[in-house]
């Protein structure tokens, strides 16, 4: 199914008006929270709750690249989670093995290219057998790239890039003095991603909960009180809207953003 086809005018006229409106965020991060809360207070089971996710993570990867969006991760599954019952979380896997399934031909019929970061080895082995079939598949696709964070932690990610580089070190490849920002970030399971400019959190919690914690430093971070079930792209469209309106400074000054800011302008005209 195209979906730039399926879009209504009035979806197409709000996302027209965002792209000329606001800086859109390059690479948008969410974590998706509260599918169990949203169905316990509809009576309903915590399965149902996870299955009408998967329908907010239908809607938001549509609108992100009919929008135009470059990068979008989504925290599908952490370490952590593991910890739960384990009927939830064979009920969670069935529904990634849906949703690799069922997925996969209109991602690749619409351009999405297919990342996955975390401890993959974690994951049921038809799962991982899905997953690494659906990568495979859109590889080529240069379109948005969706990366599915599963079985992933933060803190597991940067513990595993300080083995490999104290591994690296042992066998004289690197020396602890070359070490720089960049050179740790190559060894993150994000290294082909730039870092997330806007986070997204749903259910009105105000945590990270271990999410990009190295690649979040200056990220944005938009709360949504809405639970996942209910976040769908006009919420999103809001989300953008008020990154848009906020000035990110690096640790600079106002006045030092607008000189930058009024320095490419000039440059540009120069150009032309």
């Amino acid at each position: 199914m195209d979906w730039y086809s399926e879009q209504t005018d009035l979806d197409l006229s709000k996302q027209n008006e965002l792209r000329l409106s606001c800086k859109l965020p390059k690479h948008i991060g969410i974590i998706m929270d509260g599918n169990g809360r949203w169905a316990l207070e509809h009576g309903l089971t915590r399965t149902e709750g996870h299955k009408q996710g998967i329908e907010s993570v239908r809607d938001i990867v549509k609108a992100c690249a009919q929008i135009g969006i470059p990068y979008l991760t989504l925290y599908a599954f952490s370490l952590e989670n593991w910890k739960r019952p384990s009927s939830e979380v064979g009920v969670l896997m069935n529904l990634l093995e849906y949703y690799l399934k069922k997925e996969i031909k209109d991602l690749n019929e619409n351009n999405v290219r297919l990342l996955a970061i975390g401890k993959i080895s974690s994951l049921p082995k038809k799962v991982q057998r899905l997953l690494f079939e659906a990568i495979d598949i859109t590889s080529k696709n240069t379109g948005l790239t969706l990366t599915l964070a599963l079985s992933y932690s933060g803190r597991w990610d940067i513990v595993r890039a300080v083995q490999m580089i104290a591994h690296d070190i042992r066998r004289g490849k690197i020396a602890p003095e070359d070490i720089t920002e960049e050179i740790f970030s190559s060894y993150l399971q994000t290294s082909q991603l730039p870092d997330p400019d806007l986070i997204i959190r749903t259910s009105g919690e105000m945590r990270l909960s271990n999410f990009l914690l190295w690649e979040s430093a200056y990220s944005e971070i938009y709360i949504s009180n809405k639970y996942w079930p209910e976040f769908r792209r006009d919420d999103l469209y809001t989300a953008i809207k008020d990154y848009s309106r906020r000035e990110r400074r690096f640790g600079k000054i106002s006045a030092q953003i607008h000189e930058a800011s009024k320095q490419n302008v000039e440059n540009v005209k120069i150009e032309k």
